[in-house]
């Protein structure tokens, strides 16, 4: 379990919206909250315990790692997939992991699927490329996690740049209600020059 110094638990919600998800902070005149607002609402009102990480821009996931002090492997992206009209599923990928797109399909028993642009993305999930999670989403599609994400504690988006969430990977997974499956390959090594 993540815990220690900086873990939270989930907090009283001020306001509820009616899937259960606190509505403040709130960062607009429309009272509409912003996405790290969202996926920390989501998050508490999940009760997984996390500790929230905040760093500067990073470019590559060994500084995304290196600036959650964890290992490459324990950063999860989150990956918006299309899976038929307006049908869509989120796909959590440990970092040095990319999708393996027959296994994939063979888990959700389809034989096509594709992924949508950033805008498509951005208006299934209201979160932007590199900010996406489940956490908050505008929509609770279903999520299918890499087996290598439980058992450990992870780093996901937390629905802003430079925000991420660490969680215990296992219980993330259940409070997700995630298909749990080996969907990913590891990622083709960079040549050396």
């Amino acid at each position: 379990m993540v815990g220690g110094p900086g873990a939270r638990r989930p907090s009283r919600a001020v306001a509820m919206s009616a899937d259960g998800v606190r509505m403040s902070p709130v960062n607009d005149q429309d009272g509409v909250l912003d996405g790290e607002a969202r996926a920390v609402a989501a998050l508490d009102a999940s009760g997984l315990r996390y500790r929230l990480v905040r760093h500067g821009p990073v470019r590559t996931l060994q500084e995304a790692a290196a600036a959650r002090k964890l290992t490459p492997s324990q950063v999860v992206k989150t990956l918006v997939v299309r899976r038929g009209e307006d049908d869509y599923l989120f796909v959590l990928v440990p970092g040095g992991r990319t999708i393996s797109w027959p296994k994939l399909r063979e888990v959700l028993g389809v034989s096509r699927l594709s992924m949508p642009d950033a805008a498509v993305a951005l208006a299934v999930t209201g979160y932007e490329r590199g900010t996406i999670t489940p956490f908050g989403a505008a929509h609770a599609w279903p999520v299918v996690a890499d087996a290598r994400v439980a058992g450990r504690a992870m780093s996901i988006g937390a629905g802003a740049h430079g925000t991420s969430a660490t969680v215990d990977g296992s219980r993330m997974v259940l409070a997700l209600g995630a298909t749990v499956a080996d969907v990913t390959d590891e990622e083709p090594s960079e040549p050396t020059a």
